[in-house]
Order: structure tokens, then sequence, then C-alpha cells
């Protein structure tokens, strides 16, 4: 499993644009798909909310990768 940090700017950051910077989903749309299909582990329980609210010292998995926001 790949494992990197990603900063987030300001307090925190909504999953559906971390899948987009982190370049996993190529539209809004993608990275929904990706929540609705269960891909996303936030913290070790599955993450269902496309717009939750992600913060410093989350660890979110999705696919091989590992991120941990900073």
């Amino acid at each position: 499993m790949k494992k990197i940090d990603f900063k987030v700017e300001g307090d925190y950051i909504e999953l559906i644009q971390l899948l987009k910077a982190l370049g996993l989903a190529q539209t809004g749309g993608h990275a929904k798909m990706i929540v609705d299909e269960e891909m996303v582990i936030r913290n070790g329980l599955l993450e269902t909310r496309k717009r939750a609210k992600l913060i410093k010292g989350d660890l979110i998995k999705v696919y091989d990768l590992e991120v941990s926001i900073i």
C-alpha cells in the first residue's frame, strides 16, 4: 500500500474534493461514485458521506493508497 501525506489548507477538506485533488477521480461525479461503491475507509470505518469533512489527523484508505491528512 502506498502512503502519502496530504496537507489541508484551512480547517478541513471534503472527501470528494480530496479524491479529485489526489487524481483518483477525474470529476465530482466520479468521486461520488467511488464513495457510493464503498471504496473509502476513514479511520478504520467505512465512509459513505460524500461531503464528509476530513480534518488533520484523519487516515483515509482508498484503493491501494493510504492518505494521512496533515
